[in-house]
């Protein structure tokens, strides 16, 4: 089985909706069964719940991460990761000076479509901000779907 670990500061707002929607889309193309999607944060809120305005926004979309729980990224993680992607540059930074060995691995979740861009964070923000953010996932997941499938060697 191939592992996607997606990476965020806390692991309660964007991770959680990106593991979500990346979930259902391998479910949906009957690819739940080679691939398992985690999600974990760089800082993150460790037993926390996903928030909640990202927990409603994704309900209002058929996705249920109602029972996802925050934890702090680990070295096991990211070594047993086939592909590990994060919102932002920072991220990126953070996980190469704790886990050099493992750069290789480690892209931007907007690299997989050619964005290049960060993920804005909608942390205490209003919902419309988490809405905003779960459409920019999901355009980022749909655009670069193809490319994570490649980097993970699966092909369609």
């Amino acid at each position: 089985m191939k592992r996607v670990l997606i990476v965020c500061t806390g692991n309660i707002c964007r991770s959680p909706m990106a593991w979500g929607m990346l979930r259902q889309r391998l479910a949906a193309d009957g690819l739940a069964d080679e691939v398992s999607v985690s999600s974990a944060g760089v800082y993150g809120v460790d037993g926390s719940g996903a928030s909640e305005p990202g927990v409603e926004v994704l309900a209002e979309r058929g996705i249920d991460i109602s029972d996802h729980v925050a934890h702090t990224v680990t070295q096991r993680e990211i070594a047993e990761a086939d592909l590990v992607l994060v919102m932002e540059e920072g991220h990126r930074r953070t996980l190469f000076y704790s886990y050099p060995q493992y750069l290789t691995k480690v892209f931007l979740l907007s690299e997989m479509s050619g964005d290049y861009g960060d993920v804005k964070d909608p942390y205490r923000r209003p919902k419309a901000e988490y809405e905003i953010c779960a459409d920019r996932l999901e355009k980022l997941i749909d655009e670069g779907y193809d490319n994570i499938l490649k980097r993970l060697g699966i092909t369609r």
